[in-house]
């Protein structure tokens, strides 16, 4: 038996590079297309998403706290990118600095151990961002479909595509051509992922859209449409943050828009990543996120990323969920996929100037339609219609504004949300004529904040009156209110009155709550 044991290891750890290896292919096939037109949405060159896919499987894979999630460039931060690179004080040249700033950020909350906190977002909130982020890369690269450019604001884009394809339409040029190259490409897409057998589908349909788009352009040659643009040296086209670029955050308007866009950077892509592991976790059974060193892991990709001036990463939940599907069994998966990254981009760069940019713009549209759909409102709605207000409320600031607006509304709404419910408190009285008899209903929270309330209404019953107390309704009550409703049913029985309060009730409602310390309260104060 035990002469078998190191074989049997062996055994197994070969089975496991092999899985590995498979799964990285897919995952490599699923984040080729994605890394570049994420780039091109974000306003920068393809090869700056090909790189950040590179240090988002090599090192951050190596680093990882969740091990088969996969990072890379993210289509929830293109939008914010895309707005720092237009923003005047910022642009092209302190990108790097914005991402490599956000990066230390990043690194120092993984070290001061505040990964959990991040994911204390609300979800209402994180799929408002998400679908308000879809939204606004639907919009604006169906223009760049066209073989056009975004007309300007998310709102303004949103409005402007049925200008855009009437103009296409009746002039018949190339940005028609392009605009079919496009619908082809999402229609493959559709196809693929619904008509096909399973077994096919480990092929992502993405890849294919595009494949399928490059193969038209080139039988019909369609040379009049706009194509990539690759240099042969991937490393060309990135914007280092040399000693003159950190100069200019002398400039104190300057140096706040950097300030303020790191932060930016680092907090959604921070949340992003940790919700994308939490989904991830419960798609397998192997080891658990481990979320401090997550978030520290994001911050050296991240600052790595910033110091070659290229995109910045999150953990992807599309290139996570292949890798699982794909079989994956450790993190040498994630890590293998940045290595067919590598050697594509070194090797093979030149086939790249064959894919039509209204092919990866198309993925781009698919990928926001998907962000976008509003599908998790039935969940939602089982936590009440304010989470359905705050989902939409983020999502259309975020359209009408911009991202950062969008989400801090968000927060905000959610934290007054919280508040609310933790301040408000429903007492309601029905008492026979003579007053004798007293029925009093609480729902709601019965905290601190809402005792004076509370004592007030029980000094307005008569002291002898026969009184019941119906706490079903209460999603919460404190240690103060028990006591006060302790005290005051030892006052009722000094006067003559009578007190019947749902203690069981309570007790049971705070043991299937994971017995608290209310529910011990509970128990102890029970007359």
């Amino acid at each position: 038996m035990t002469t078998d044991t190191p074989a049997a290891a062996a055994a197994a750890q070969g089975s496991a590079v092999g899985k590995d290896l498979l799964a990285s292919v897919v995952v490599f096939l699923v984040a080729l297309p994605l890394c570049m037109g994420i780039s091109i949405a974000s306003g920068m060159p393809p090869t700056a998403g090909i790189i950040t896919g590179i240090i988002g499987g090599i090192i951050v894979g190596f680093l990882a706290g969740s091990p088969l999630q996969v990072s890379g460039p993210a289509a929830g931060l293109s939008v914010l990118v895309l707005q720092l690179i237009q923003n005047e004080k910022i642009g092209l040249g302190l990108i790097g600095i914005v991402v490599l700033l956000a990066g230390v950020l990043q690194l120092t909350a993984g070290i001061l151990k505040l990964g959990q906190w991040f994911r204390a977002v609300s979800p209402a909130v994180i799929h408002g961002m998400l679908a308000g982020i879809g939204v606004l890369i639907l919009a604006a690269q169906f223009h760049v479909m066209l073989d056009g450019k975004p007309i300007g604001t998310g709102i303004e884009n949103l409005m402007g595509i049925p200008s855009a394809i009437f103009e296409a339409v009746s002039v018949g040029d190339s940005r028609l051509t392009a605009g079919e190259i496009g619908v082809l490409t999402i229609a493959t897409i559709f196809a693929w992922g619904s008509l096909t057998p399973k077994s096919w589908r480990v092929v992502p349909a993405p890849l294919v859209g595009v494949v399928v788009g490059m193969l038209a352009a080139a039988l019909f040659h369609l040379d009049a449409i706009k194509y990539v643009e690759v240099p042969d040296n991937i490393w060309e086209n990135t914007v280092l943050p040399t000693m003159d670029r950190w100069a200019l955050l002398g400039d104190p308007e300057t140096l706040k828009m950097v300030l303020i866009g790191a932060v930016s950077v680092a907090f959604i892509a921070s949340a992003e990543t940790l919700l994308c592991a939490t989904a991830v976790d419960q798609m397998h059974n192997g080891p658990r996120t481990k979320y401090d060193k997550e978030l520290s892991a994001q911050g050296v990709g991240n600052a790595l990323c910033g110091a070659l001036g290229v995109l910045p990463m999150t953990g992807v939940i599309v290139r996570s969920s292949a890798n699982v599907e794909a079989g994956a069994v450790t993190r040498n998966s994630a890590i293998f996929h940045g290595i067919w990254l590598l050697l594509f981009a070194v090797l093979l760069p030149w086939t790249l100037r064959y894919i039509p940019v209204s092919a990866l713009a198309a993925v781009l549209v698919f990928t926001g339609y998907k962000l976008a759909y509003p599908k998790i409102v039935p969940t939602l709605l089982k936590f009440g219609r304010g989470e359905v207000w705050i989902y939409a409320v983020t999502i259309l600031t975020i359209v009408l504004t911009d991202l950062l607006k969008g989400v801090l509304l968000g927060l905000a709404l959610s934290l007054g949300k919280l508040l609310y419910a933790f301040s408000h408190l429903d007492i309601r009285k029905q008492e026979s004529a003579d007053g004798k008899s007293v029925n009093l209903y609480l729902k709601g929270s019965a905290t601190l904040i809402k005792l004076p309330a509370l004592a007030a209404e029980l000094e307005t019953l008569r002291p002898d009156a026969d009184v019941k107390v119906h706490i079903a309704e209460l999603d919460y009550i404190d240690h103060a209110c028990i006591d006060l409703l302790t005290n005051w049913d030892k006052q009722r029985k000094s006067g003559g009155g009578s007190l019947d309060i749902e203690w069981e009730g309570l007790t049971d409602r705070y043991k299937r709550r994971g017995g608290t310390a209310e529910a011990k309260a509970a128990r102890e104060l029970k007359p």
